[in-house]
């Protein structure tokens, strides 16, 4: 590309620790894999526009080998968070892993897009004091987000064809909060496709590169039937509703408590409205019929049902 396009770039490299993929073993020498990160992300920056951001997922073994080349790239770190999904992969001889770093870069510390509003949740001066100092748009998630569990085989969401799949609902908070409705969002290690059917679902561009022919085609499809979908008989658009399943995985609140409780209900609608900014009047009848219409699980009885499988 002979000039930058990306307005955001989200990437879960291999990270060289064993898996066996369709068209590549995530298994070489160290040097290698630390020079070839560093080449992916150089040209990553070249792509990015001026007021981008760069999100990067990375495993405990290389970490510290991202932070190293980001700053040789003079990418600026807003925030190391920790993706902490709940259960983890179980272990004999050591504590289990379960939590993934997911690096935030920008290319300009002054000037980047962050959407607060789009992110941000009820505080607990909302939901259980009923302070009337509480900020009424909520308060910004923390650095270590424990709202997502990992997608594992038992979840309706899991594709099946792909041996690492991050959670839609994860890429969402991404990049609603890091790009606008027509920005373009990157994935250099587009896998089973996730970005670009979140990036599609908040009304985004979206660029995925795969060396697998089979999961290009897998993701083609996930789009398809994604494309394919009619909401029918539905209050709320498609972007709201997917903005709406956003706000009830954030909160880990199931929809019928939500629906069932007034003073609940309350600040899920005024926190909802705040995430769509559209200067649109939503009433409390319209949202519990919506709630009603998707009706969403809860993901902490999701996380129940699959650590017991574990």
């Amino acid at each position: 590309m002979s000039e930058p396009f990306a307005d955001l770039i989200f990437a879960d490299p291999p990270f060289n620790i064993g898996y066996k993929y369709d068209k590549y073993y995530d298994k070489v020498k160290s040097k290698n894999y630390i020079a070839w990160t560093k080449e992916w992300m150089s040209v990553c920056k070249k792509v990015l526009k001026p007021h981008g951001s760069f999100y990067i997922a990375i495993g405990d073994e290389y970490a510290a080998n991202v932070k190293i080349i980001a700053d040789e790239l003079d990418l600026f770190m807003r925030n190391w968070i920790i993706w902490h999904y709940t259960f983890g992969q179980q272990t004999k001889n050591k504590f289990a892993r379960a939590h993934t770093h997911i690096f935030y870069f920008v290319k300009d510390k002054k000037n980047f897009t962050f959407n607060d509003n789009t992110v941000r949740l009820p505080s607990d001066r909302q939901l259980i004091y009923g302070d009337k100092r509480a900020n009424p748009t909520g308060k910004m998630p923390d650095d270590v987000w424990d709202e997502y569990s990992r997608v594992c085989g038992t979840f309706k969401e899991r594709t099946g064809w792909h041996p690492c799949q991050m959670p839609e609902s994860l890429l969402k908070r991404i990049i609603a909060v890091s790009s606008n409705p027509g920005d373009c969002a990157l994935d250099p290690f587009s896998g089973s496709g996730t970005t670009a059917v979140a990036a599609y679902q908040l009304n985004r561009n979206y660029v995925g590169i795969e060396i697998s022919p089979q999961y290009v085609a897998k993701t083609n499809e996930r789009l398809a039937d994604l494309k394919n979908q009619r909401q029918k008989n539905l209050v709320l658009n498609t972007i709201e509703l997917s903005e709406m399943k956003q706000l009830l995985s954030d909160m880990k609140r199931p929809a019928q408590e939500i629906a069932t409780d007034k003073n609940l209900l309350k600040i899920f609608t005024s926190q909802f409205a705040v995430r769509m900014n559209n200067h649109k009047h939503y009433r409390t009848g319209e949202i519990v019929m919506a709630l009603k219409d998707l009706a969403v699980y809860s993901p902490s009885r999701l996380d129940r049902d699959c650590e017991g499988r574990n």
